[in-house]
């Protein structure tokens, strides 16, 4: 075991802390921009559902199941040409970055699609007697019913992209991933290796909590 201390590794930590987060940033950004309207598409497109289109629910299904299936390392490594196009590299966090925006827009789809199925036909039934239109039960009705457990599936997803972001640093993503290999594996300091997976805990620790306390605040039902 080497001998290593938290003081002896700040830097480097706090450079790989920074990294992590831009990674998780950018990919939470992507989930919500894309994930969400995808979530929505593929609830609204249901059969008997407001805007219900059977060939475009199936082939987006197909879409995010496919992008699901995926193990994490096996996309990074196929979406390693579109990394090099959009960010004119293959590796650090801004190129993980890509990867790590399109597993998020499938995952949270499939949560939001889920959280929008908990919403209850009655309430929906309820508003189309009353002579609402589409929007408005979407905007008025779906989204607030649906908006604790969008903010749960959100917190799902932050949580499981800082374990994805760990993923990319064993192919040079950069991040506390990559801290924890190139130091605490390849040159044996048990120490590194120790400190990365405290702060990982804490920092699931604290998504969870955050994420939990926001869903509590906008929780209405009994």
């Amino acid at each position: 075991m080497g001998d290593v201390t938290l003081a002896g590794i700040a830097p480097d930590l706090w450079k790989a802390l920074l990294e992590t987060a831009l990674m998780v940033v950018v990919s939470m950004a992507a989930a919500l921009v894309l994930g969400l309207p995808t979530g929505f598409l593929l609830f609204l497109t249901r059969r008997g559902m407001l805007i219900e289109n059977r060939p475009l629910n199936i082939l987006g299904g197909l879409a995010v199941n496919f992008v699901r299936s995926l193990p994490f390392v096996i996309l990074l490594i196929l979406v390693l040409p579109l990394s090099k196009a959009v960010t004119g590299r293959t590796t650090g966090p801004v190129a993980a970055s890509v990867p790590l925006a399109i597993a998020s827009v499938a995952f949270f789809a499939r949560l939001v699609e889920g959280s929008l199925a908990e919403v209850g036909s009655g309430v929906l039934e309820a508003a189309r007697a009353l002579g609402a239109d589409n929007w408005l039960i979407i905007s008025q009705v779906l989204l607030p019913e649906a908006l604790p457990g969008l903010m749960r599936g959100y917190t799902i997803t932050a949580i499981s992209l800082i374990g994805y972001s760990a993923m990319a640093g064993v192919v040079g993503g950069g991040g506390i991933g990559f801290l924890a290999i190139n130091y605490g594996y390849y040159r044996y300091e048990t120490g590194v290796m120790f400190i990365t997976v405290i702060v990982l805990i804490l920092l699931v620790e604290a998504t969870q909590w955050s994420g939990d306390w926001a869903a509590k605040r906008f929780e209405h039902r009994e």
